[in-house]
């Protein structure tokens, strides 16, 4: 008979390809899946569509969302839990052991890894003492514009997905307000890379799969190109020297100055955006977390293949009646 795994996602969105990639591989390991998706909005949520089982979660912020995650996770015998959204991963990093006790393995760091990749001045800081190449990042408040050298990057302190992200031509450009709080980093004009890695349950990194990011789109890779770069795999090491307590799959940016030296720009303690070229080019990430969460040995590797090219399009998932979910309320 075969293992039986329920893999919940939540904040599902538009992540189709990243639920593929686990119905991938499940078959593979000859596992039975199910898959269960949440999010705010689920009849607008293409990944919801997918899954076998929807639901309409709160806001994250909301005081209910943890706990009804508990609550389905008891109801559906959730083996994993995963979080595609970065507002997630802070009250699930917290709520993780009482995940455990019920036997779902949440697919997070601990709080204080969270704490330091969800704030980019923290990020680079810590990078920094650990030896790693960063850009020049301070706070909006330290801001001087004689220490650095125009354009710059303006970004939220705990953005993601590019939103906020403003570059200043000129001192004089700079706002005098802001609503959040907000970083001044050097602008680097050189090649952009993601490098997709994963983490073991004893901190040791066990793979990292470079792309280069040919074009952008809403903050996530259109166009992607997988390459090997030694220099890519060492950061990566530096990072999880730095972090050790980083865990599973998890991605990063990196920006080339004007020397070609590549610098780390930001971390996401998740499954990136672009994951799926990852994995198309012999990384399978998703089926070595199965495998952790199920009790099995992970069979990792590094041997991905260069020169996979993703080249993403628009495609459109219909819905002619209403289907049906759970509203959090009815929970």
């Amino acid at each position: 008979m075969n293992k039986a795994v329920t893999v919940f996602f939540s904040s599902a969105g538009r992540r189709v390809g990243l639920v593929e990639c686990f119905r991938k591989a499940a078959r593979e390991l000859n596992f039975d899946i199910e898959i269960i998706a949440g999010d705010l909005e689920p009849r607008l949520s293409a990944a919801c569509h997918v899954a076998d089982i929807r639901y309409q979660l709160p806001p994250v912020a909301h005081p209910g969302f943890v706990p009804e995650l508990l609550a389905l996770s008891v109801r559906h015998r959730i083996d994993l839990l995963i979080p595609t959204i970065d507002p997630e991963l802070i009250p699930l990093s917290i709520a993780a052991s009482e995940f455990a006790k019920i036997g779902c393995r949440v697919h997070v760091s601990p709080p204080e890894t969270i704490a330091i990749v969800r704030d980019k001045l923290k990020t680079m800081s810590v990078l920094a003492r650990a030896g790693a190449e960063v850009p020049a990042t301070v706070a909006v408040e330290e801001y001087d514009s004689a220490l650095f050298r125009f354009p710059v990057f303006l970004k939220p302190r705990s953005g993601s997905a590019g939103k906020g992200v403003a570059l200043i031509e000129d001192p004089r450009a700079m706002p005098s307000h802001f609503d959040e709080p907000m970083i001044v980093q050097e602008y680097l004009p050189g090649a952009e890379y993601t490098v997709n890695a994963f983490s073991d349950c004893g901190g040791s990194l066990r793979s990292a799969i470079t792309h280069r990011r040919l074009r952008v789109r809403a903050g996530e890779v259109e166009k992607g190109l997988t390459e090997r770069h030694l220099l890519h795999a060492q950061i990566a090491r530096r990072i999880t020297a730095a972090l050790p307590d980083l865990k599973g799959a998890f991605c990063f940016q990196l920006k080339e100055d004007l020397s070609g030296i590549p610098k780390i720009i930001e971390i996401n303690a998740r499954f990136g955006g672009g994951y799926p070229l990852a994995d198309r080019a012999g990384a399978p990430l998703a089926k070595w977390l199965l495998q952790e969460a199920m009790g099995e040995t992970p069979t990792f590797h590094d041997n991905w293949r260069p020169g996979v090219l993703m080249l993403r399009y628009d495609d459109a998932i219909f819905v002619e009646s209403d289907d049906e979910y759970v509203p959090h309320d009815r929970l």
